[in-house]
């Protein structure tokens, strides 16, 4: 994995079914960050790879709380993570358009925040505290493995700094039919320590205490679900809040394409051959898209060697490129497939 990789913006348009956020209020609810980062995982120890400790995660979670916050604004409630002693990362759907924010911490002090800039295409803010020297915890690059032990840590429904445990259960995952929602929603970590409402922007930590997520949605029950949560990768995390304390926006690789989920009903409207795919509804003019030839009605089935069964698909695809990469893309026009190469383009989210 890219521990220093871009992420991915479309410009596109989609139509698909919503998925609810886990933050609460009227949105959804390194040694260069100032923190330590982790490449690699220690050894595991016989205890703790195959059970919780003895003492569960109280040491853990003793350690890492002070550097777990509780975000407020008038309307909500959200959490946010120490990124540097005077900086939180914290989700763009927890602080909205808000420009100020109160911050609340473990020790029961409070501060004022400021939000510098948000990036909305993956779903990340960063918030200056008026309380500097906070304490910055370990940030993990490396992507954990499904069944490494999680523990989330946040602020549900207002409760500050609710600890839930779990394991690690998917790497890059897409929410089905996200997308009409948030571009943000592709190439997440799953765990089923449960998030709840006020969880987003709060910490996912491995059985170490170090961070490999910020927590950023689940699936509610309500939806058949048990124990589905998301969480933005810390590698992910780092680079896009490093990018918006240096200039304010993030870049993201750009393809210039409008699009929708290939249905049935669409493909018996439209006769289109294949099953699956994400449908070209729109290219924009100039784009890389255009200049790689792909038309509407065009079905892209594979960017970069990742298939490509849905909408959320590309996004996810997209997201692993880089601008000024030049990568091959398949698309389906009439019965016929095609090959192209396509040179991904850059925009600020």
């Amino acid at each position: 994995m890219r521990t220093r990789r871009r992420v991915a913006a479309f410009g596109v348009v989609a139509v698909l079914a919503l998925v609810p956020g886990c933050g609460s209020g009227s949105q959804q609810d390194s040694a260069q960050t100032g923190g330590q980062t982790s490449a690699e995982s220690p050894a595991p120890n016989p205890q703790t790879a195959g059970s919780p400790p003895v003492a569960g995660f109280a040491d853990v979670v003793e350690r890492v709380s002070p550097s777990v916050v509780t975000v407020r604004i008038d309307n909500g409630v959200g959490s946010g993570v120490v990124l540097r002693p005077d900086v939180i990362v914290t989700n763009a759907h927890v602080v909205g358009t808000a420009r100020d924010v109160a911050l609340e911490f473990a020790d029961g002090e409070q501060a004022n925040g400021v939000v510098l800039a948000t990036d909305t295409v993956t779903d990340l803010a960063v918030v200056r505290s008026s309380r500097t020297g906070l304490p910055v915890p370990e940030y993990r690059v490396e992507l954990p493995r499904p069944g490494d032990w999680a523990v989330a840590i946040g602020s549900p429904l207002g409760f500050q700094n609710s600890v839930t445990a779990g394991v690690i259960s998917g790497l890059h995952r897409d929410i089905p039919g996200s997308a009409a929602q948030s571009q943000s929603l592709v190439d997440l970590i799953q765990t089923d320590a449960p998030i709840s409402p006020g969880n987003s922007g709060g910490a996912l930590l491995d059985a170490e205490g170090r961070v490999v997520g910020i927590n950023e949605a689940y699936i509610p029950p309500a939806a058949g679900a048990v124990s589905l949560g998301f969480a933005i990768p810390s590698a992910t995390a780092i680079d896009v809040s490093d990018q918006l304390l240096e200039s304010g926006r993030a870049a993201h690789p750009y393809l210039g394409v409008s699009i929708t989920q290939l249905t049935p009903a669409v493909r018996r409207g439209l006769g289109v051959a294949v099953e699956d795919g994400a449908l070209v509804t729109g290219v924009d003019r100039g784009s890389p898209a255009a200049t790689a030839g792909v038309q509407s009605g065009d079905v892209i089935t594979e960017l970069d060697g990742d298939t490509v069964r849905s909408v959320e698909d590309l996004l996810s695809a997209l997201r692993r490129t880089r601008p000024g990469a030049q990568v091959p893309m398949s698309v389906h026009r009439g019965n016929a497939q095609q090959q192209m190469t396509v040179t991904i383009g850059e925009r600020a989210g």
